[in-house]
């Protein structure tokens, strides 16, 4: 086992883990040793990884969640603490986007539904998670967030200003707990090869795809794996003295 990765033995809980970052991440850690929690929205999704987990010979389990919802994220934690007392790290993976147009044009609907999913349901994750990691030594919560949320991004305003409202959380919150062993960071992928992206170019012409897949001097997206890699080394004990921090895989996009 590569010993970088080593995550043997911990309890990871994925939110959106049923597709796209979350399934890559979900079967990377089961394949190095992890009790995975796959939790999604569509828990059909998340059955089927858990499938493909066990059918590898990893161990993991799956539960449905809303995560706007606190009562349903506050029963994903109890389901998880189900299957082993202690969680060692969270994975806060659950996001939507919006199609791209001027702020103007996005109405106030989809702007609330981009605060309520990619920062209210971190925010509810990450309560959930504090209060247990306290009481029980320490962990590790990462939360992941975007290249749109270090820089300007017109055209995806309302994802943004959720994924900008996550990198803040995650610095605070790293700071708060330091010294209660519970280390806080985010990972910031530009775009990658997921059915949310796949969504966002099926809705572009032929000009806007290539712009969309040549946005990084790479000229492609990322892979799913390529993520999940990173997440994966972050989930090990190697990365102990990182907190705070944004992770950016973006093909060379912030360089």
């Amino acid at each position: 086992m590569n010993e970088a990765a080593n995550v043997n033995g911990k309890h990871i809980v994925i939110t959106g883990g049923g597709s796209g970052i979350g399934a890559a991440s979900a079967l990377i850690l089961a394949k190095r040793g992890a009790l995975v929690g796959v939790a999604d929205l569509n828990e059909e999704n998340a059955k089927r990884v858990v499938a493909d987990i066990q059918q590898a010979g990893g161990k993991g389990y799956a539960v449905g969640v809303d995560v706007t919802d606190p009562e349903q994220v506050k029963a994903m934690f109890t389901t998880a603490l189900s299957h082993s007392e202690k969680i060692d790290v969270i994975i806060n993976n659950a996001g939507i986007d919006h199609f791209p147009a001027p702020l103007t044009e996005v109405d106030d609907a989809m702007f609330m539904k981009n605060i309520q999913v990619n920062l209210a349901g971190v925010w509810y994750c990450m309560k959930n998670a504090l209060k247990h990691m306290t009481a029980t030594g320490g962990g590790h919560i990462i939360n992941i967030a975007s290249v749109a949320g270090l820089r300007s991004a017109p055209m995806i305003s309302a994802y943004s200003a959720s994924k900008h409202g996550v990198i803040g959380l995650t610095k605070s919150a790293a700071v708060e707990y330091a010294r209660a062993n519970i280390r806080v960071n985010a990972v910031c992928p530009s775009f990658v090869d997921t059915p949310m992206v796949q969504g966002v170019l099926s809705k572009l012409d032929e000009h806007g795809q290539k712009g969309l897949v040549g946005a990084n001097p790479m000229k492609r997206l990322g892979k799913p794996e390529e993520i999940a890699n990173a997440i994966a080394w972050l989930c090990s004990d190697e990365s102990s003295f990182m907190t705070g921090q944004s992770v950016v895989l973006d093909g060379g996009m912030l360089a």
